[in-house]
């Protein structure tokens, strides 16, 4: 059985839920990183807008992984290359978030202003904890004169320290409500940051590693990469057995220490109406819309990776079958 690392010559790994909440890091993530870059190159591909490169780069270093600036694609960077094709170049544009958009919008040329007073080409907006009722009203006074608007990623939620919290997205749904238009996204699930990540670190065979199913794994099979659900973020066992086509993982991890592991190879047996799915010493049967546990095992991460099989195998949703609780509780 292969480990999904093998073949693999860049690893994109996610930040926020994946490596750490906010400034902790995630159990067993930073020793399984440092090991996997002895096998490939690890680089970060975050739709955080709210620091720079290397702010991430220092936090990332702080908590032992080797980073530089230069390993970090971040959505301000994949916005700002989306700007360019909507305004002139040095336009002025009102900046909706914080220091690494700001840095990226500046550092590309653009002159920054924070108030719809002074007729800016474009907002950009993204997330910074500082954000607030007087910023969003400036992005909505000025995309009522119907200039381009550019945002960073559509991040409903952001694991933080204390929990969840609400992300960029939410953001974005207060100024959408307010002006009656979307802007064009282009962070993740986008398929353009996948695509500028695999140009920038010439990666022929990647593997995207995230905590979310509806921008990382989306994303990553957008742009035909392979991925893996880490568990130690948002998206959980419920939310990966209920995953349609467009999300569903190559792998699912309870955590980064199964970078390195075998993975192990899922069997699909069909007898009759019945169909099982077997990895490793746990066995799952769907019968009709019913699915339940023929053999728990001894992994419950392995039971999850059955459920997910037969479920998956069924071209059913979630919503529409009887799943054992104790599967995804």
């Amino acid at each position: 059985m292969a480990t999904p690392l093998d073949g693999t010559d860049v690893v994109f790994a996610d930040l926020d839920g994946v490596i750490y909440k906010g400034a902790d890091a995630v159990p067993f993530a930073v020793e399984s990183l440092v090991d996997a870059s002895a096998r490939a190159r690890v680089a970060y591909i975050t739709n955080n807008a709210s620091r720079t490169p290397e702010s991430v780069a220092e936090h990332l270093r702080e908590l032992g992984l080797p980073a530089r600036a230069d390993d970090v694609v971040n959505s301000p960077q994949a916005a700002v290359r989306l700007l360019k094709t909507l305004v002139p170049a040095g336009a002025t544009i009102l900046v909706i978030g914080g220091e690494g958009l700001t840095t990226e919008v500046t550092n590309n040329g653009f002159v920054v202003t924070d108030s719809a007073e002074d007729s800016p080409a474009a907002v950009i907006q993204g997330f910074a904890p500082h954000l607030g009722w007087v910023h969003l009203a400036e992005a909505s006074f000025a995309l009522h004169t119907g200039i381009p608007w550019v945002a960073t990623n559509t991040d409903w939620t952001i694991p933080v320290a204390r929990g969840i919290a609400p992300g960029n997205g939410t953001l974005v749904s207060a100024v959408h409500l307010a002006v009656g238009r979307l802007p064009v996204f282009a962070g993740k699930p986008e398929k353009a940051i996948f695509d500028y990540a695999r140009e920038r670190f010439h990666a022929s065979d990647p593997l995207v590693i995230g905590d979310r199913l509806d921008t990382d794994i989306l994303g990553a099979n957008r742009a035909g990469m392979r991925s893996a659900l880490v568990l130690t973020g948002i998206d959980q066992a419920k939310q990966a057995i209920a995953a349609d086509e467009t999300m569903r993982p190559t792998y699912i991890l309870e955590d980064l220490r199964q970078l390195d592991e075998e993975y192990p190879e899922v069997r699909l047996d069909v007898d009759g109406d019945v169909t099982s799915a077997t990895v490793g010493d746990a066995v799952v049967r769907m019968k009709a819309h019913v699915v339940r546990i023929a053999h728990p095992g001894t992994s419950r991460i392995n039971l999850l990776r059955a459920a997910c099989a037969v479920v998956y195998n069924s071209g059913l949703r979630i919503y529409g079958l009887d799943v054992e609780p104790a599967i995804y509780s």
